[in-house]
């Protein structure tokens, strides 16, 4: 029964891959992030405000890392998975986001200081040749030729990006809940966020993007970050962490059945690669248990 939270959290984010690319035609990307935290932080502020008015001497220490956790994890990234998604499927796009969790070992090393074990260095060639494969269709060789796609690019792009706000995150330790951190965040995104927005062609969203918008700002800002702290609270991180693999797979399935794309086989190699190599990296070795000796 537990499991369902982190599996439930990772549906919400693979369907959000889906609205990055149903939106791309028909939103602009700098503007369906502003919708996206605007909506996010009004559905919050009946639960959060008053404590941040009332705490407002202990959040104010700690404006300028929200600012760069807001600008990494709530601007760029996601601002960079909407541009990319006029450009690339969301196949590419969800087996590049795996990529996060082994990037973020490798940035531990200088900013949290933590040492890269043998199986995450081969677990990340794993998935650097998966990877590779992927992108080229089958011709790990490509970036020699020049065929990435802009869309590609820009979501290794954003997942370096998101790497770094989950390594950040951890080593900036703050004393709010998981709602209240996730609210002040987005404050500080719509407001990083209003210049763009304010130069966009439409001030206002279409109405087919009303339910693009509702499913980002509720369902992958709100419902899923409550219940990925559910997860954690029951299952522990290093559980819950293992079901981000699904993601992926799951969003792939979900673009066959709702976009018609088509899965190659180039997909499923180099996913399989991905996935494999991530998983190695995360693996962690039990210490070994000793007998003590009784003189």
């Amino acid at each position: 029964m537990y499991h369902l939270f982190p599996f439930f959290t990772v549906l919400i984010w693979s369907g959000n891959a889906i609205v990055n690319k149903m939106s791309a035609d028909i939103v602009e990307p700098s503007a369906m992030s502003f919708y996206r935290w605007l909506l996010a932080v009004l559905i919050l502020s009946p639960f959060c405000l008053r404590y941040t008015l009332a705490k407002r001497k202990i959040i104010l220490p700690y404006i300028p890392k929200l600012l760069v956790l807001a600008l990494l994890g709530m601007v760029l990234n996601q601002s960079l998975g909407y541009y990319a998604a006029q450009t690339t499927s969301v196949s590419n796009m969800a087996l590049i986001t795996s990529l996060v969790p082994l990037i973020s070992i490798f940035l531990s090393v200088p900013l949290l200081r933590k040492k890269v074990s043998f199986l995450s260095v081969v677990g990340a060639a794993i998935s650097l040749f998966g990877l590779a494969f992927m992108l080229g269709q089958g011709d790990v060789l490509f970036i020699f030729q020049q065929a990435i796609t802009e869309g590609d690019l820009l979501m290794v792009l954003a997942a370096i990006v998101y790497a770094l706000y989950c390594v950040l995150v951890k080593k900036w330790k703050m004393p709010f809940g998981n709602l209240q951190f996730i609210y002040l965040q987005g404050v500080l995104a719509v407001a990083m966020l209003t210049p763009l927005w304010l130069s966009s062609e439409n001030l206002t969203p279409v109405d087919e993007a009303l339910l693009l918008i509702a499913y980002a700002g509720f369902g992958a800002s709100v419902i899923a970050p409550w219940l990925w702290v559910k997860a954690i609270d029951v299952l522990g991180a290093d559980m819950s962490a293992m079901f981000l693999n699904l993601l992926p797979v799951l969003a792939v399935a979900l673009a066959a059945a709702l976009l018609d794309e088509t899965i190659q086989l180039f997909h499923l190699i180099g996913g399989l690669f991905v996935i494999s190599g991530v998983m190695m990296a995360q693996f962690k070795r039990k210490p070994a248990v000793t007998t003590p000796v009784v003189d």
